[in-house]
């Protein structure tokens, strides 16, 4: 129960962080995506299911504020949480490479999938002009606010897991 209403807390301040103060620090009207970062790292550190349903949550909280259709955004945000969590057996919470780079495609996939549901599909061809001035500069400003906020949330689960194991071997 501590896990879940620590994540919530957790995806509930990265939604306003990246909808409020990451809003006014864009950079050429470009923000970072932070809920991709909580998804992502939590997929690869605890699994499927638990990216699965953040990744949900998540998607949920973009789709309710912003989305025209409730439901795109979860869905995009669960396939990434998802197959992030394909990674959970060669993770190593010291290797700070494989999560940069987990992230950083999980940021360009999210871009490319925006590119083709909601701009091909309405005849706007400017893919070139899409990755170099959205797709490209929103995934750098990511990666750099990732080098920051990855820390944190490891530590949150690091935290998390050693309370869990205490609880546990109360019980046996």
């Amino acid at each position: 129960m501590k896990r879940k209403i620590v994540v919530f807390l957790l995806i509930s301040a990265c939604f306003i962080l990246q909808s409020t103060v990451f809003k006014s620090l864009a950079l050429a009207n470009i923000s970072p995506n932070l809920l991709i970062v909580i998804v992502s790292s939590f997929g690869f550190m605890r699994g499927k299911k638990s990216g699965l349903l953040i990744g949900f949550f998540s998607g949920l909280l973009v789709d309710i504020s912003y989305g025209e259709v409730i439901g795109f955004y979860s869905l995009m945000y669960m396939y990434i949480g998802y197959f992030n969590g394909f990674f959970k057996k060669i993770f190593y919470p010291e290797d700070v490479k494989l999560p940069m780079a987990l992230i950083a495609g999980s940021d360009f996939l999210y871009g490319i999938l925006i590119y083709f549901f909601l701009f091909l599909f309405r005849k706007r061809y400017e893919f070139g002009y899409y990755l170099m001035h959205i797709i490209i500069p929103e995934l750098v400003y990511t990666i750099l606010v990732t080098l920051v906020l990855y820390r944190v949330i490891l530590f949150i689960n690091n935290k998390l897991e050693e309370s869990e194991k205490r609880s546990a071997s109360k019980f046996v």
